[in-house]
């Protein structure tokens, strides 16, 4: 099955007043890595002590590196129509809706499913179901965390985990709405462009 991995580091936790710093996004076709996207986001801003510790991102690392609005549509053209994962998806969702909004571009169009919330019904009576807690429970080998391009390959391949074990129970034809059924939330969609935005593209 076909889907796109994708992940976002930022600046904070606040959707609305901080800033993307790197975003990617891995294909995969038929449970391998097809094609990846990814870079390093210039927020305009000091990246904070707090978030680099974190991800080890640094003004340096930023200050040579596009805008948002100018690697925005290549990140939607990457990820078309096709399904979208991401890890606690909510979190990236928010980030790229606000960017999406804010550069007045369209997002992908593909559903949004969440590894976070799949994982706590696929694999039950784990200490905490942090990306690197179900990595390290599925022998996934990982490097390290904390970085855009890593964290989506790494949740890309606790999908294709997912998707092998409800297949693997399912009679039938897979339907990528059984997702919903199992963890009992409505799929994210990116929204379209407002009515007051059109006009800027006619």
């Amino acid at each position: 099955m076909d889907f796109v991995a994708l992940d976002v580091e930022t600046t904070g936790t606040l959707s609305y007043t901080d800033r993307i710093v790197e975003l990617a996004a891995v294909r995969f076709v038929n449970g391998k890595i097809e094609d990846r996207f990814s870079t390093l986001i210039n927020p305009g801003v000091t990246m904070p002590e707090e978030a680099s510790r974190v991800n080890g991102i640094t003004d340096e690392m930023l200050k040579d590196q596009p805008d948002i609005a100018d690697v925005l549509k290549d990140f939607s053209n990457f990820c078309a129509e096709h399904v979208l994962v991401a890890h606690n998806a909510i979190f990236d969702f928010q980030f790229l809706c606000v960017a999406l909004e804010k550069c007045y571009f369209t997002g992908p169009r593909g559903p949004l499913f969440d590894t976070y919330l799949l994982s706590k019904k696929i694999f039950p009576g784990l200490s905490n179901y942090k990306l690197s807690t179900i990595v390290e429970y599925l022998k996934i080998p990982v490097s390290h965390f904390h970085r855009a391009e890593q964290d989506a390959w790494s949740c890309g391949e606790v999908f294709n985990v997912i998707l092998s074990r409800i297949k693997s129970v399912e009679n039938g034809p897979f339907d990528f709405s059984k997702l919903n059924q199992i963890t009992g939330k409505k799929e994210l969609r990116f929204p379209p462009l407002k009515a007051h935005q059109l006009s800027l593209f006619e």
